[in-house]
Formats: C-alpha cells, sequence, structure tokens
C-alpha cells in the first residue's frame, strides 16, 4: 500500500448492514440539525479519541466518533438498553478478523438529556465483539465485549469502539443520515519541531515520542485507567490549532476544541512545519456539530527524507500521546531518530474505502 487504497483502509467506520450496504456510509443531502455532544466523563474512560481519522462519509461530515480503549474491553460509551446484535463479513485481510459486529442500543432518556440527543435516539456501536444480547441494559463503561481486528481496518489501526447516532424511527442498521456528534472536551494543542525517537514499530507504522506535552503531571500514569483524566491532547498546527485524521492519506481531516485559546474557524489556513496543510471548513450541515473539519492540501509527508503514507493523528491522554507515521515500505527501528517534514505535492497519496 504505497499510493491509492487497495481496499477499506480506514481508522475507521466500516461496516455492512446486512444487505450489501456500507454501514459507514452517509450519503444524505439534508443530515438532521440535532448534535449529540459526548460528555467529558464518557469520553475520558478512553484512551484516545478521534472524529475525522477515516476516508468514510460519516466520519468526513462529523457524524461519527472512534474511541480507543487501550485494553481491548469494548466499554459502552453509551446508556441504555441493546435492540439488536448482528455480526456481518469483512474484507478478507491476512491481519483482521472475517467478520465484524453492530450492537444497536436504544439510549435511555437521561442519557440523552445530557447529550442533547432527541428522545429515542439510537446508537449504533461497531468494531466490538458481542457479549450482550438484544434485551440487556448497559450502562456506560459496561464492557460489551471485546474490541475486534476489523478487515475495514488498515493495518495500521488500533482497536476502537466506533460510535454513531440514529434519529428516532429511521432505520438503526443505516448510517446514512446519522446524527452530528461533537464531543464536550477541550483538547490540548502541543506544538512539535517534527523530530521524535521511535518508541512503538508495527508492520505499517511506527510510533514517534514526540512532541512532548509541556505539562509532565498530565502524563495520567498514576490515574485509574477509567477515570476521566487529564485533558486531552493533538499535534498542533503551526497556528496553534489541534488537529485530528488521517494527514493528507484521507481527503480531509478536521480539528478539535480547545476550550480557552486557539481554535480554528471556517476559511482559516492551516500549516504544519512550514507548510500550507489545508483551510478549515464549515460542515455541510450548515449548523456547525463541533470543531471544523478541514481540506487537506496537496501535501506528502516525508521521514527522514523519504516520503511515507502519512500521519495518523487523534487526540490522546496519558503516555498514548505520540506522533503515529503510517510507513508500509519504510524500515524504522525502535529507538531511531526520525525527523518528519511536509511538502507540497503535486501527487499526493489518497487512500479510500474502495
Amino acid at each position: 500500500m504505497t499510493g491509492a487504497s487497495s481496499g477499506r483502509d480506514d481508522e475507521s467506520d466500516g461496516g455492512v448492514d446486512g444487505s450489501g450496504n456500507d454501514a459507514g456510509d452517509d450519503d444524505t443531502d439534508s443530515p438532521p440539525n440535532a448534535t449529540v455532544s459526548l460528555p467529558a466523563d464518557v469520553v475520558g474512560r478512553y484512551r484516545k479519541f478521534s472524529r475525522f481519522n477515516s476516508p468514510y462519509p460519516a466520519h468526513r461530515r462529523g457524524r461519527a466518533i472512534d474511541l480507543y480503549p487501550g485494553d481491548g474491553v469494548g466499554r459502552s460509551p453509551v446508556a441504555g438498553t441493546v435492540r439488536e446484535v448482528r455480526s456481518v463479513g469483512c474484507p478478507d485481510r491476512p491481519y483482521a478478523a472475517d467478520e465484524d459486529h453492530l450492537i444497536v442500543v436504544d439510549l435511555a432518556e437521561e442519557w440523552c438529556a445530557r447529550a442533547g440527543a432527541p428522545p429515542g435516539t439510537v446508537a449504533r456501536i461497531l468494531h466490538v465483539i458481542p457479549e450482550v444480547s438484544p434485551g440487556d441494559r448497559v450502562a456506560v463503561g459496561d464492557a460489551l465485549g471485546p474490541t475486534t481486528r476489523s478487515g475495514f481496518f488498515g493495518q495500521w489501526v488500533d482497536d476502537h469502539v466506533h460510535l454513531g447516532f440514529r434519529p428516532p424511527d429511521a432505520n438503526p442498521l443505516r448510517a446514512s443520515g446519522s446524527l452530528p456528534v461533537a464531543v464536550d472536551v477541550p483538547v490540548e494543542p502541543v506544538a512539535w519541531d517534527g523530530t521524535g525517537s521511535v518508541v512503538e514499530r508495527g508492520p505499517t507504522h511506527v510510533v514517534l515520542d514526540g512532541p512532548r506535552r509541556e505539562d509532565s503531571r498530565r502524563d495520567g500514569s498514576n490515574r485509574d485507567e477509567y477515570d476521566a483524566g487529564p485533558a486531552f491532547a493533538a499535534l498542533a498546527s503551526d497556528e496553534g490549532v489541534p488537529v485530528d485524521g488521517g494527514l493528507a492519506h484521507y481527503a480531509g481531516g478536521g480539528t478539535f476544541g480547545v476550550g480557552e485559546g486557539a481554535a480554528a474557524t471556517a476559511g482559516s489556513a492551516l500549516s504544519l512545519l512550514g507548510t500550507r496543510i489545508g483551510t478549515a471548513t464549515e460542515h455541510d450541515s450548515g449548523a456547525e456539530p463541533g470543531a471544523p473539519r478541514v481540506e487537506w492540501a496537496p501535501v506528502d509527508v516525508l521521514a527522514n527524507g523519504e516520503r511515507v503514507v502519512g500521519l495518523s493523528l487523534f487526540a490522546a491522554r496519558g503516555d498514548r500521546f505520540g506522533v503515529k507515521v503510517v510507513c508500509p515500505d519504510a524500515t524504522f527501528e525502535v529507538g531511531e531518530s526520525v525527523t518528519v517534514e511536509v511538502v507540497h505535492s503535486d501527487d499526493p497519496i489518497r487512500l479510500g474505502v474502495g
């Protein structure tokens, strides 16, 4: 995988509803206006989260979120009653399972009220092997089952819980027309000079030890794994805006809210390591479901002078923070120093869902 995608390489919301339709597809032209805002104490139970690190339309349009638990347990981000569970086939990947799973939850009224969701809203949860059954009541933090290595993932993708929401009376097996998703969590932007040492190596990626958060007290090492923990952090653009998504191997990415401090506004240019990487853009709904998305500029990412697929960006807390370099054709050893550059490209890498 060195150029265009040879399959569904995502970070990710794949899945099939059983009728051959992509459950990650979100092709409606008139999305609902209601926005589901995940509370801080829900998101804080996970090590990482991302709204835009995927080529799938639901993520590109701000209507899904991926939550990374870090321990292989798919914990529920919602409270309610399980309506349905379904297992479906996956694209054939040597590194992945041959089936994925969908858990549909009728949300409790109290949870809907906290998140600003209309009563009767339904949650769609993917990439968890269900150990729950229809009729079971679940609370936030309950174990739904182990996470799975879905064939809809790129090989560099960490196990995670994909979460989307369907309005009342809509088909819960489809993602089309899903509600916008926002996150009620400020994210600390962390500046980076493009350098770091490899601390993790996988078949198609490496993780660097940079950038580092300035406040070492926020490392989360002495806190319970599932409490709200410290603030999340993400790689900052040169303008100080925390950035989300696959830079720039997916067509678009996004930004995170920061509470107080720099934030992206529609039409503002973003740069990284001295190169313009894109423009902040309003969501298609016209209403703002959380921080703006970003249309990437035509750029390449270089690691030690060699073109790589890109940077996989997200918000993280604790010692999980560090840039992930997607580099299936490059070999970097643990401990090796890496310098990342971003340069203009006439032929940028773009991975799709086909």
